[in-house]
């Protein structure tokens, strides 16, 4: 684990994504050719995707399924942690050469992050840290915004006769998963009860931001569009589940929250 980034580091952190689509296939050559990731394996009409040798991403095909609804819980971003500032440089180069949709660009304080939606509305965050040294905590929250990204400084990280983005770097992963949900307070409570997850910062009321060993967020919840969302409906595209690696577990195990997502954790 020393090759991948900090937030791989921690007791409990993100390892796959799976998501539910109408159209699998195109939903994967989105990923391939925006995201970078490359394909693992196929298994009738599931796509697993990654980083290397490393699963991140799980698509699962079933075309009679209903478009997500952005108004209840379920996914807000995805977010693919790319190991240093000149690889998210190399990607904003390669989504200037090849004309991709772009919906923000933000300065976090600790990270620096782009934001775009994939084909069938799920949100994805591709981003860099800063080092964890020169992260502001005060106690156990630490500093975090949202500012408007340095853009030529980021594309200037990337060293003079780079050979550009080939594709996303082997030792990238998800290093954070943003859920929606009905009501912020009790998404809180259950990461913080029933997965044993800190607290490390909230905005407002509407969004809290939870991890484990120090991380800035491995986990982010909010209302802002899904305020008083119930149960999800089963017949719908968009997150089928999230996965949490933890390095004390000794089998693995699997829980819902109070919406009805699923939250794996297998032994790492």
């Amino acid at each position: 684990m020393s090759n991948l980034p900090f937030a791989a580091s921690a007791p409990v952190s993100v390892s796959r994504v799976g998501l539910r689509a109408k159209d699998a296939d195109a939903l994967a050559a989105y990923y391939a050719r925006v995201v970078g990731l490359r394909e693992l394996a196929r298994d009738g009409g599931t796509i697993t995707l990654g980083a290397g040798n490393r699963a991140l991403l799980v698509i699962e095909s079933d075309p009679t399924l209903r478009a997500d609804d952005s108004r209840s819980a379920g996914l807000f971003h995805t977010a693919f942690l790319l190991p240093q500032r000149a690889d998210l440089g190399r990607w904003i180069n390669h989504a200037v050469e090849k004309q991709i949709q772009i919906e923000g660009a933000s300065d976090h304080l600790v990270s620096e992050a782009l934001y775009l939606t994939d084909p069938e509305g799920n949100g994805i965050e591709i981003y860099a840290d800063r080092s964890p040294e020169s992260w502001k905590w005060d106690g156990k929250s630490v500093e975090m915004a949202t500012q408007r990204m340095d853009i030529p400084g980021v594309r200037g990280s990337v060293p003079e006769g780079d050979a550009g983005w080939k594709g996303i770097p082997d030792n990238s992963i998800v290093g954070h998963v943003h859920l929606r949900v009905g009501d912020r307070d009790v998404a809180e409570a259950w990461w913080n009860s029933e997965m044993g997850f800190d607290t490390v910062t909230r905005y407002g009321r509407d969004a809290v931001f939870l991890s484990t060993g120090g991380y800035h967020h491995h986990i982010g919840a909010n209302t802002w569009h899904s305020r008083g969302a119930g149960p999800r409906e089963a017949d719908r595209t968009g997150l089928s589940w999230v996965e949490m690696v933890d390095k004390c577990a000794t089998a693995a195990s699997e829980k819902t929250d109070p919406w009805g997502s699923t939250i794996r954790t297998i032994a790492g």
